[in-house]
């Protein structure tokens, strides 16, 4: 018989949850399904993914699978006597090896037993032949109670709408069963509220504003990934805002006062005396909103920069400090270097 690798056919690590596999394969078989997909390869393809769930989806199954080790997908081998994926123990039927409710690699049942194991009741309410409680074998299954699909959508957003937040218009493509039961994907405009404070990485659910469910069924719900655009002067980190902030030698010795943009409107900023380069001055509450009150902050990392090239008076004057002062950045340094 040949191998088949249900890992890769349902695009999930070996080491996947019971959840994951669960997820994989709805989406899959959703995507897939004969009457939502317009590929001609999509009644293979949905078997495939049915049995590959048949098997992942039960702990015994799963396990004499995975005893297998892996193989490369489609090379000739040999099980052990005895195996099955329905968890039989040695001796048993192994001639009927993938006829106990179990699924051999290779094996080549009718689809509708396919289709039955893999309960498709639970995707789209006991549709057989394309309509809802149409078909031999489902009828038990047609009330039952469908959801609607769920959707991961990624959405970017600016700095300043992550701050005071924004309203987003997005246009979605949902799979819903028209009046005469087939699936049908239609056209959605979904207006969003992104709520101040937002910030990178962070997940918003819109409960009931996915795919229609069946049968009395929850609609699914609508996950927004949210990614904060690169700014051109703030780095963000959770609501905490990072700025560089360049000073001029003396601003940075004598201290002074300093007007920063920051995405609330401008900010006075106080830079003491003696600041040095690496420095973090903090205007504390002044980064994005958090959930319920108060903010993040605004750190300013201090560098220091230089006039590039300098006037003959910078010059002129710079040569002055040179002489006068006794400062030296590099004291640290070893007095002598080692052989």
């Amino acid at each position: 018989m040949k191998y088949k690798d249900y890992y890769a056919t349902l695009g999930v690590a070996r080491d996947a949850s019971a959840d994951d596999i669960k997820k994989a394969y709805r989406r899959l078989a959703r995507e897939h399904h004969p009457d939502v997909s317009g590929d001609p390869s999509s009644t293979e393809r949905f078997k495939e993914i049915g049995e590959a769930y048949a098997t992942l989806k039960d702990a015994e199954k799963r396990a004499a699978y995975d005893a297998l080790g892996r193989q490369p997908a489609g090379q000739e081998f040999r099980p052990p006597p005895g195996w099955d994926f329905a968890g039989a123990a040695p001796g048993g039927a192994g001639a009927g090896a993938g006829r106990s409710g179990g699924f051999a690699p290779g094996a080549d049942d009718d689809a509708a037993r396919y289709f039955d194991d893999i309960d498709l009741a639970d995707l789209f309410g006991g549709m057989a032949g394309g309509r809802f409680g149409a078909g031999p074998g489902h009828g038990a299954r047609s009330s039952l109670p469908v959801p609607g699909e769920d959707f991961d959508t990624p959405v970017e957003i600016s700095l300043r709408d992550a701050f005071r937040g924004t309203t987003l218009h997005l246009e979605l493509s949902v799979p819903e069963p028209g009046d005469d039961g087939r699936m049908r994907r239609v056209g959605k405009t979904l207006e969003v509220r992104v709520p101040p404070g937002t910030t990178d990485g962070q997940k918003l659910r819109l409960r009931g504003r996915g795919g229609k469910g069946a049968n009395g069924g929850r609609d699914g719900d609508v996950y927004l990934h949210i990614a904060i655009r690169p700014d051109a002067l703030f780095r963000v980190s959770g609501h905490d805002l990072y700025l560089d902030l360049p000073l001029a030698p003396w601003e940075a010795v004598l201290g002074t006062d300093i007007e920063i943009p920051a995405p609330g409107g401008p900010l006075l900023l106080t830079v003491p005396p003696g600041t040095r380069a690496g420095n973090k001055l903090r205007l504390a509450g002044r980064g994005l909103p958090l959930p319920r009150e108060g903010a993040g902050d605004i750190l300013a990392v201090v560098r220091i920069d230089v006039p590039s090239p300098p006037t003959e008076q910078e010059r002129t004057l710079m040569a002055e400090l040179a002489k006068a002062s006794r400062f030296d950045p590099r004291r640290h340094f070893p007095k002598e270097s080692s052989a």
